[in-house]
């Protein structure tokens, strides 16, 4: 396992694995928005010899933050990948002065509320139909010492 920061020339492999985590993936596109925004930082991903395995980034405003993208691949999941790319995150905005970190996480999707709560994020309130497909999102939060 090799972990490193993002380049332009991974967002096709990381936009495919987006399609295949999640049912209504982030785009090449919106990737690449996100990337070249200016306050997407932390952009960390896990890769072995087959490819990227994991992959992260948050966007920092000031003394807040929002963990925009968390996805680790099926068979690699369960391995601890998801936690250290959420710590090199959080890692991140600390260096980087924020004080609370933000993030949005499928009411169903009962695995990533684990990991986020087990590393102190704490439920705020539930984003009635947030999601396309009419699912609520749970809304978190973490506060930076």
């Amino acid at each position: 396992m090799n972990g490193r920061e993002w380049t332009t020339e991974d967002l096709a492999e990381i936009a495919k694995l987006e399609e295949e985590c999640f049912p209504d993936p982030w785009t090449k596109r919106m990737l690449a928005d996100s990337f070249l925004s200016g306050s997407f930082f932390g952009s960390l991903l896990e890769e072995e010899e087959d490819g990227i395995t994991a992959y992260g980034g948050i966007h920092i405003v000031g003394e807040e933050a929002e963990i925009e993208l968390i996805a680790t691949a099926e068979m690699y999941r369960r391995c601890g990948r998801g936690g250290k790319i959420l710590d090199d995150l959080l890692e991140e905005a600390k260096r980087r002065g924020v004080k609370a970190v933000f993030l949005e996480v499928r009411v169903s999707n009962a695995a990533a509320q684990l990991l986020y709560l087990k590393k102190g994020f704490k439920g705020l309130y539930a984003r009635s139909r947030y999601y396309p497909d009419g699912e609520d999102a749970l809304v978190m939060k973490k506060e930076l010492a």
